[in-house]
């Protein structure tokens, strides 16, 4: 079956602005709530996170096995095909959907806009845009499964405050799957050609300094154009999207574990103007880097 035949599930939107989704599965029969039960696809976001139990989905047509502590990220437009007979009785699954324009108003549903994005461009994955799986190490499961289940409370409780306080909430959790996706930055420089390798290699060892794309073409001897072409090919990213988001990873790893100010934060990380990281973070993750501190992700 192809994409234009199936049937195209579309967000409903919130009156209130609280276009963040939480829903729980229990079991095989919880697919029964879904409002298409054969292939679909959706013009929104979903994150799906295993609890417990093991079961499994289809996405553009390839089988995609769950099991506890995975989540699974389904991008708009994918197709997707429940399989109830392959979840076992004691599935426990969350389901987190979201328009796309939630995370930042400027980004569109676009894929191409979404490699340009902090938080959404590790969705992505490695160039697989239907579905992408991360697996949470188990000491992580239940900070996880918290912050999934106190952000269905702000949606169902609908305080004061409620859209920004969700969009916090998923902003945590967006940002938790970039810490998971470093794995695959790892991967990328395990199997990959050397000169990504080389890259990855400069940018570890200086992005605590200035560091530019010209300063990492020629620590690599080759050109600003070829390694911009060679990199953005084989991740979807450009070499100044990498070295941000090294030093804001190394920026959240800072602000969690030591009681440095941040603007000693910034220093450390390779940005010479507190100010401009300050603006940076919060551009990012949604929050400044202080609020960061203070929620204990």
């Amino acid at each position: 079956m192809g994409r234009s035949s199936v049937p195209l599930v579309a967000y409903a939107r919130a009156a209130d602005g609280v276009d963040v989704t939480v829903d729980q599965w229990v079991g095989p029969a919880s697919f029964d709530r879904l409002p298409v039960h054969g292939p679909h696809a959706h013009d929104f976001l979903v994150l799906v996170l295993v609890a417990d139990g093991h079961g499994g989905l289809r996405v553009d047509d390839r089988d995609v096995p769950l099991t506890p502590g995975d989540v699974l990220v389904v991008a708009p437009g994918a197709v997707v095909a429940p399989s109830p007979d392959a979840l076992s009785p004691a599935t426990d699954v969350w389901m987190v959907s979201f328009p796309v324009d939630v995370v930042d108003p400027r980004t569109t549903g676009s894929l191409v806009s979404w490699r340009s994005h902090p938080l959404l461009a590790p969705l992505l994955g490695r160039g697989r845009a239907g579905g992408q799986r991360f697996t949470v190490p188990p000491g992580e499961r239940g900070w996880w499964l918290e912050h999934v289940r106190a952000l269905d409370d702000e949606i169902r409780a609908r305080r004061d405050g409620a859209a920004a306080a969700v969009r916090a909430y998923l902003t945590l959790l967006l940002i938790a799957l970039t810490r998971l996706e470093s794995a695959v930055t790892e991967e990328l420089r395990d199997r990959d050609e050397p000169l990504l390798a080389a890259v990855f290699d400069v940018v570890e060892q200086r992005f605590r300094e200035p560091l530019s794309l010209r300063d990492v073409a020629a620590a690599v001897g080759r050109t600003p154009g070829h390694v911009t072409t060679v990199v953005g090919r084989r991740t979807g990213r450009t070499v100044q999207q990498w070295i941000t988001e090294r030093r804001l990873r190394e920026a959240r790893r800072l602000l969690h574990d030591t009681d440095l100010t941040v603007a000693g934060v910034a220093a450390r990380v390779g940005f010479r103007d507190a100010g401009y990281f300050v603006r940076r973070f919060r551009a990012e993750h949604g929050v400044p880097p202080g609020r960061w501190r203070a929620a204990g992700i």
